[in-house]
């Protein structure tokens, strides 16, 4: 493919730059660079040429043009197999570029930080994407190297190869090269979409870009007659199943993954100790405890002992010892937590059957990011904000005769945050720290009570003093009706039913404190 003489440096994430430029030239390689990156290098005592001195042409109108120039894109472009283009660089003095070391000015996150609209503009980088789209054109002549991530294994090919990388490798990078200038230009075709015509930005604009890198291969899809992989988002932050670390078991699945996802989104709703059971994305069991990690556990594992069999569990505190014996006593899918002690993770695989249990790392402490919720649908894309609305149950509207009591607040504040995950429609029965019995996805919301109470009873939970969460208003009195034979002294609902009048009569009959929070949680 040719060894690797001359190459051109030109940055603007500049890790690991200094070290790469260094092993480049004791290779022997001519390195060109500009502006910032030319800079840190002859600090470093790395030798340099100026892009200027390499054309003849200084950089101009404040540096927007500096390798726009036929001598940078004829060194890239050119063919060196084809004698006419040898030829023409030959007659106009062009010398071949063989490697392009480039990133792109951080557009995205000028516009991360709420930036000036000509702040923003001048990210708009014209020189680099021109040279990575050259550069990736001509891959099978020409490297090019755009993640600062490849530096090490680029270089160490570069030292075993004698200065020549492979075709393999060179298609690899080109490839990444295009994934790169795909996703800058899909973050200002985004950006510039949701501004009008006073460059006031909106929630929605006309287009909607997005770059999707595969993280793995899945055995088979949601069944196994469907191929499926699992892709993460560019950009995307936050606490994500994507990011976890797995420290145990076998590879995770397609259904493993949307379990998992439930789990996590349900046990970061949660700031005290919290452990989530998950059953086909439904929380079977949730529990909350002053007391220990172990302790919030079993009595999420109570409240459907059941269900919870081969279910996925998230906690939001590192895994104890105490709570891995609980733990390894019933079979599970995935544990799902902040981490894990020695000892726990010995107790987990300690016996041959246990070690097919993914254990997953997931820092749940990171803020999360302000992407979308995007819904597949065919022909098209749906698209909305994450339903993340915390609300005080303090500050919702009474609508009954009686006031709730304090246990009673804080019992519906435990149970509207469970409901909040839970199928439409939805209907949850708990206590202040423990869900009792759970009712989703059935067609009436009546229907889902009578699921919650028969769940509850055949668990030998007593509804007796609980309160019930209902993830949209009640249609009829019916469902109050359900709730208050079933023992239920309190309800919080989001209210706006044509028929409110006749359910909070219902209420007050049954002497139940209902509240109404405004806002739904309908989970499709």
């Amino acid at each position: 493919m040719g060894k690797i003489n001359r190459a051109l440096l030109s940055v603007s994430d500049k890790e690991g730059i200094v070290d790469f430029a260094e092993k480049l030239r004791g290779l022997g390689v001519e390195i060109l660079s500009t502006g910032g990156t030319a800079a840190l290098l002859r600090e470093n005592r790395v030798n340099v040429t100026e892009v200027a001195d390499a054309t003849g042409f200084p950089e101009i109108m404040d540096g927007r043009v500096k390798t726009l120039h036929p001598k940078i894109h004829g060194g890239i472009l050119a063919l060196r197999d084809k004698p006419e283009h040898r030829a023409q660089m030959e007659e106009l003095d062009i010398d071949a570029i063989d490697m392009v070391v480039v990133n792109l000015y951080p557009f995205e996150a000028t516009v991360a930080r709420e930036a000036p609209f000509d702040e923003i503009i001048e990210q708009i980088d014209i020189g680099g994407p021109t040279m990575i789209r050259a550069a990736a054109k001509n891959h099978p002549h020409v490297a090019v190297v755009v993640e600062p991530s490849d530096y090490p294994a680029v270089a160490g090919e570069l030292v075993a190869g004698d200065g020549e990388l492979s075709g393999e490798t060179r298609f690899r990078l080109a490839c990444r090269a295009f994934h790169h200038t795909a996703r800058y230009d899909g973050a200002i075709s985004n950006y510039l979409g949701r501004l009008d015509g006073e460059r006031n930005v909106g929630a929605w604009g006309d287009k909607l870009n997005l770059q999707l890198s595969k993280l793995q291969e899945l055995r088979y899809g949601e069944n196994p007659h469907q191929g499926a992989a699992f892709y993460t988002h560019a950009g995307s932050a936050g606490p994500s199943v994507a990011r976890a670390t797995q420290v145990q078991g076998k590879q995770l699945s397609f259904n493993n993954i949307l379990d998992a996802d439930a789990a996590l989104s349900t046990v970061l709703d949660f700031s005290e100790t919290a452990a989530v059971a998950i059953k086909h994305t439904n929380p079977c069991g949730l529990a909350t405890s002053d007391a220990s990690l172990a302790d919030a556990f079993r009595k999420a594992r109570a409240g459907d002992p059941v269900s919870i069999f081969g279910g996925v569990i998230a906690l939001n505190r590192p895994v104890d010892a105490e709570t891995a014996r609980e733990l390894k006593e019933i079979f599970l899918e995935i544990i799902i937590a902040p981490s894990f002690t020695p000892e726990a993770r010995e107790i987990l695989s300690s016996a041959k059957r246990l070690l097919n249990i993914r254990l997953l790392e997931i820092d749940m402490a990171l803020e999360a990011d302000g992407s979308h919720d995007l819904r597949r649908v065919h022909g098209g894309v749906l698209v909305q904000d994450w339903d993340h609305k915390p609300i005080d149950v303090r500050e919702c509207k009474v609508v009954t005769e009686r006031q709730p009591t304090d246990d009673e607040y804080k019992a519906l504040g435990f149970a509207w945050r469970v409901c909040h995950h839970v199928k439409s429609n939805a209907i949850v029965f708990t206590s202040s720290d423990q869900l009792l019995g759970v009712g989703a996805g059935q067609m009436s919301r009546v229907d889902s009570a009578n699921l919650a109470v028969t769940r509850a009873k055949t668990h030998g939970l007593d509804l007796a003093g609980s309160v019930v969460a209902s993830d949209a208003f009640y249609p009829f009195r019916d469902g109050v009706d359900a709730a208050a034979e079933a023992g239920a002294r309190a309800v919080i609902q989001p209210g706006g039913s044509i028929r409110d009048e006749e359910v909070i009569a219902a209420a007050d009959e049954h002497g139940l404190a209902m509240i109404f929070t405004g806002i739904r949680h309908f989970r499709h």
